[in-house]
C-alpha cells in the first residue's frame, strides 16, 4: 500500500468565483470550491477520501495520468494535487481503541520499575514496523 499520491486535477472556472475541479484517473473524484485556494483545498480532500476509501477495500489504486497528456478547455487548468492517507488517517481516524496482549511477567515487571508507557511504547513500535513516521 502506497500511502503517498500525487495526481492530475482538472479545474473548471464557473460562474462567481467556483472553481469545479475533477480526477478523471479516480472514478467519482470531483468537488468544488470558492476560489483557487478553496478548490484545492476541497481537491486535496476529495483525493484523500478517495483513496483511502480505496485501500480500505483493498481495491486496485489507478495510476495517475501525466499531465502532459491531458486535454482541457481555454476555462480549465491542471495542477498536481498530492495526498497522503496516513496523515488523513491521523486526522480523521485518531481514537483510541483498546487492545488486550500478553507479554513474559519478567519483562512485565522490568518495564513497569522504568515507569515505560506501554501504549506509547507499542504505538511507536507499530509505526516502526509499518514504516509509518
Amino acid at each position: 500500500m502506497m500511502m503517498k499520491y500525487v495526481y492530475p486535477a482538472i479545474f473548471t472556472e464557473e460562474e462567481n468565483g467556483y472553481y469545479s475541479v475533477r480526477f478523471d484517473d479516480v472514478d467519482g473524484c470531483f468537488t468544488s470550491g470558492k476560489g483557487i485556494e478553496e478548490a484545492m483545498d476541497m481537491a486535496k480532500d476529495a483525493l484523500c477520501l478517495m483513496l483511502y476509501e480505496l485501500e480500505e477495500k483493498e481495491e486496485k489504486i489507478p495510476d495517475p495520468s501525466d499531465i502532459r497528456a491531458l486535454h482541457y478547455d481555454s476555462n480549465e487548468f491542471v495542477s498536481l494535487i498530492q495526498c497522503d492517507t496516513i496523515e488523513y488517517r491521523k486526522f480523521f481516524n485518531n481514537k483510541a481503541v483498546k487492545k488486550t496482549l500478553s507479554i513474559p511477567a519478567w519483562l512485565n515487571e522490568m518495564a513497569e520499575k522504568k515507569d515505560i508507557n506501554f501504549s506509547a511504547t507499542l504505538q511507536s513500535a507499530l509505526k516502526q514496523q509499518l514504516n509509518i513516521e
